[in-house]
């Protein structure tokens, strides 16, 4: 197996390769705790993946079954992926909790056994799973102040996965997944059947529009973590949630055409990012 260099290798070829919205702000961390986020992306990756490959959901319940159980061993010793004495070494470096990681694969879980939602609270469960643990586990790398932090980490979750559901409406729909609650959608009266065929109306905009604004107000939620940070998780966080809510923002600009192309924000806008934060990164402001 894997020695702990090879290992956290491994998760940062991974994270470079995978991770577009992240690994830009990875940089502006010390070596080591770069690592570390890393070593929870791949942990992440490789998880979804798990869920996200062809083939039949029976079969990929058992993989999902048995990478727990992995993780389980991994965690008390026991290495069998490239990615394990990484996880490992970060999850006790900086005392993450197992059960974020445990509650990361019951999301994963979820979009195995859940295609629908009936309300927010019921997608809201799945949000804090698949991204505010996340986040809990991030401002573990990075510390954190005050406890409050938890609170706002998990809202960044939930604004951050919210965006994603929005950008995601048509490839998600095309899996047979709808992510956006049957409440919302019978309170503004756009059918499952239209949001499959890719039906845009004066509906769906003001449905998108009510879902854009309940994200915003996550976004809100989340910014009181950013002085609770030490500057270097202070950076990267900034540039997290400006990244993001850039891409809500791109999405209502182009009035919610989420079907005719992905909506993205440019690499260039990402780069801006970085720049903007340096000073943070370096202790000589706080935003």
């Amino acid at each position: 197996m894997a020695t702990l260099a090879h290992s956290f290798a491994w998760c940062e070829r991974v994270a470079r390769r995978e991770a577009a919205n992240f690994y830009h702000a990875f940089r502006l961390l010390p070596r080591r705790q770069r690592l570390d986020m890393c070593a929870l992306y791949a942990f992440l990756r490789v998880s979804d993946d798990l869920v996200d490959a062809p083939g039949p959901e029976e079969g990929k319940r058992r993989s999902l079954d048995d990478w727990r159980r992995r993780l389980d061993r991994a965690l008390h010793g026991v290495d069998s992926h490239p990615l394990h004495p990484a996880l490992r070494d970060t999850v006790r470096t900086h005392s993450i909790p197992h059960e974020y990681l445990h509650a990361a694969l019951d999301g994963v879980a979820m979009d195995l056994d859940v295609s629908s939602y009936n309300t927010f609270d019921d997608l809201y469960l799945y949000c804090y799973r698949v991204a505010s643990v996340v986040g809990l586990s991030c401002i573990h790398i990075w510390g954190f102040t005050h406890e409050q932090a938890r609170k706002y980490a998990e809202s960044a979750g939930v604004a951050f996965q919210l965006t994603n559901i929005l950008r995601d409406l048509a490839e998600d729909a095309g899996r047979g997944r709808i992510y956006l609650p049957a409440e919302d959608l019978e309170r503004f009266g756009y059918r499952r059947e239209q949001l499959c065929r890719g039906e845009r109306d004066a509906h769906f905009e003001v449905l998108m529009r009510f879902e854009a604004e309940r994200a915003g107000r996550y976004y809100d939620a989340a910014a009181p973590l950013v002085p609770l940070l030490p500057p270097p998780g202070r950076a990267v966080f900034l540039v997290m949630l400006r990244t993001y809510r850039g891409l809500l923002e791109a999405i209502t600009r182009c009035n919610f055409d989420v079907f005719a192309r992905r909506v993205r924000v440019s690499r260039w806008y990402k780069l801006w990012q970085v720049l903007k934060v340096l000073p943070v990164r370096w202790g000589l402001c706080l935003s």
